[in-house]
């Protein structure tokens, strides 16, 4: 599912719609916190993260270690399993709810359609190339219970970030937007207060920021207890909602991919394919709760079991693949890190083979990383 720091693969929330980030549907909107300003006060790098590489020539899968120890390792692995790039950072600081339960946060990196960025625990962001490249490329607020999460957009021109800062009622947060360079023209687009946060999951192309809904605080509990409740489209410019997927009676079930994402009713029976315009486009029947990864295409869907042995199926396919998917390098290949059944592993949905690799882990996403 789509990945949190306090365990290595989140699960879902069940959980009310969020008063912030607009209405409901296409028609909604937030207030924007404030128009266009200054920079942030946080300081900002000294070199730049320079120019963007070449264009990818195939699809590469993101593994992360568990930013629970000292340091975390980032890797990137091809298709046929080779770890092409790797760095390691100091992980970030844990935070809390006042104690009072574990402050939800998704893991400190996100990917570009050519980099993977990830943060450390002075909130510096660095990049990683599939060439084993590394840079610095901002840095965003963090220190005491405050964590910033963030997503850079698919052309690496932006980011946005979410500030939080935890208490044990909640997280107050506020969103901004500005150039990943330089951190010029700054825009502060939302904020608020309450038992519910927004993490940024990513971009639908440059003009779309993706925002899932999910509990600020959570002391776990069951395996749907702490993901996104649902997901939001908003204009990155002014936080306006343009369009919503999934919500209270449709749970999101995994990590969204460019074709969009997959929720499931909350009887666990039925699961639906939604596009990013919130168009369901197709509906099939599901055995229970479980982890459902949409491909790149949007064309196969695998899904992995919590309660069975440790095998993928796929909707509408014989294939079964014995390995614990978390996510998709290309629409024909699956991957699994290396929790629950090491060691790591690549399946192949048309052979039905299995390689296991080295590279160490839980999915963080993909290259190209755009939704």
């Amino acid at each position: 599912m789509i990945p949190a720091v306090k365990r290595t693969a989140a699960v879902l929330v069940v959980g009310l719609l969020i008063a912030g980030c607009g209405g409901q549907g296409a028609s909604s909107s937030a207030s924007p916190l404030a128009k266009p300003s200054s920079s942030p006060a946080t300081s900002l790098p000294a070199s730049s993260p320079g120019a963007s590489p070449a264009p990818l020539t195939g699809a590469f899968a993101v593994l992360v270690t568990p930013p629970t120890a000292d340091n975390y390792t980032v890797s990137i692995v091809d298709g046929n399993g080779k770890v092409v790039g790797s760095a390691q950072a100091s992980s970030p600081t844990a935070v809390t709810c006042a104690d009072a339960a574990g402050a939800e946060v998704p893991l400190p990196i996100s990917m570009s359609d050519d980099r993977a960025y990830y943060m450390d625990a002075q909130g510096v962001v660095r990049f990683l190339t599939v060439q084993g490249e590394t840079g610095r490329a901002t840095t965003v607020p963090t220190g005491g219970g405050r964590r910033s999460t963030f997503a850079v957009s698919p052309d690496d021109q932006r980011i946005a970030v979410v500030v939080n800062d935890f208490t044990a009622s909640g997280v107050t947060f506020k969103i901004y937007v500005e150039d990943l360079n330089g951190g010029t023209n700054h825009l502060d687009i939302y904020g608020t207060t309450g038992v519910l946060g927004l993490w940024p999951l990513g971009w639908h192309g440059p003009n779309n920021l993706v925002l899932a809904v999910v509990k600020a605080c959570s002391q776990g509990g069951g395996p749907f207890c702490c993901g996104p409740i649902e997901l939001h489209v908003v204009d990155p410019a002014t936080a306006l909602r343009r369009y919503t997927i999934g919500g209270p009676t449709c749970l999101i079930a995994g990590p969204p991919s460019a074709a969009g994402a997959v929720c499931e009713d909350t009887n666990f029976t039925r699961a639906s394919v939604v596009n990013w315009n919130g168009v369901t486009l197709r509906t099939f029947s599901v055995p229970g709760p479980q982890p459902a990864y949409i491909s790149p295409d949007g064309r196969s869907i695998a899904l992995f079991n919590f309660t069975g042995a440790g095998v993928t199926t796929f909707e509408g396919s014989k294939t079964t693949l014995n390995m614990q998917t978390c996510g998709w390098i290309d629409s024909t290949h699956v991957i699994a890190g290396d929790y629950g059944q090491p060691p790591a592993r690549i399946g192949n949905i048309v052979t039905g083979a299995t390689t296991a690799i080295s590279a160490k882990g839980t999915c963080a996403g993909r290259l190209p990383g755009g939704l």
